[in-house]
């Protein structure tokens, strides 16, 4: 078991993936919700997770001084105003934080709170919640403790892996965008399981679980996607006739062309400029 260290955890911006990483690091017994403040603008959204034990407030700098992991969880947007209002309150030798704001780089961050507060960058997905998100994560300098310890978190809600900086980009549109794109393309499938005869409740079953058993045979069998391909198609059969037809309106060539926007877009979401208004939501 992997656990917080004794430390007390603060996620500023407890919406969809903030409040999945709370439960995911509850899950794993990573931490106690006790020991986890959760901060939010509306009070009203925090009701749930009240219930669940999580500490909750409307006060970040109260979260930041009762915290000595933060999580900054809020949308590109809002960053620069989250910031400004904690940073009289983050110490530097006391606070790690970690930056899951798409675009916004370490460099950025530390400008509002300091040249010498450790800072990593970490891009998980949804999944988190039920302790399959793939998170990349990066830092710029020997934080080499903080980045171990935030890794080790991490790991036990999924899989991690550390990158260049410059990658956490790319990663947010391979790994969080991509989230929904494995989604659509389930969907789709369960769509043409309902036209060749299933019911909707059924075909999505069998799809998801297709889904999930295919990705696993890469992750656990560390095989290349077309091996698997292989194993399953022959000479005029139904399996090679599918995916050419498939190919042939553009399937592979549409994901990556998803994908690749998708990083266009992240890398325009923050805007360095500073904000006059807003706060976490």
């Amino acid at each position: 078991m992997v656990e917080s260290g004794g430390k007390h955890i603060g996620i500023l911006g407890a919406g969809n993936i903030g409040a999945a990483i709370a439960r995911g690091l509850v899950a794993a017994a990573i931490a106690q919700a006790g020991q986890i403040t959760l901060t939010r603008r509306k009070p009203e959204s925090l009701a749930a997770l009240k219930s669940e034990g999580f500490d909750v407030t409307t006060d970040n700098i109260k979260a930041v001084r009762g915290s000595d992991l933060i999580f900054l969880a809020v949308t590109p947007q809002q960053l620069n105003a989250l910031l400004a209002e904690i940073s009289p309150s983050v110490e530097s030798l006391r606070h790690t934080v970690v930056s899951i704001v798409s675009g916004a780089t370490i460099a950025q961050i530390r400008k509002h709170l300091g040249n010498d507060v450790v800072v990593i960058r970490a891009m998980p997905n949804t999944a988190i919640a039920i302790r399959q998100s793939m998170t990349c994560l990066s830092t710029d300098g020997d934080d080499r403790e903080a980045l171990s310890l935030v890794a080790r978190m991490f790991d036990a809600l999924g899989r991690t892996l550390v990158v260049d900086e410059g990658l956490m980009i790319p990663a947010t549109a391979l790994c969080a965008c991509g989230i929904a794109f494995f989604l659509r393309a389930i969907r789709a499938a369960s769509q043409g399981g309902i036209e060749i005869g299933f019911h909707a409740g059924d075909a999505l079953l069998m799809a998801a679980q297709t889904a999930l058993g295919a990705a696993s045979l890469l992750v656990e069998g560390g095989n290349h996607p077309e091996g698997e391909v292989d194993r399953v198609t022959t000479p005029q059969g139904c399996t090679i006739t599918g995916l050419n037809q498939m190919e042939h309106h553009g399937f592979s060539s549409a994901l990556i062309k998803g994908i690749v926007t998708s990083a266009e877009k992240a890398a325009l979401l923050y805007a360095p400029k500073p904000l006059s208004a807003g706060r976490d939501d």
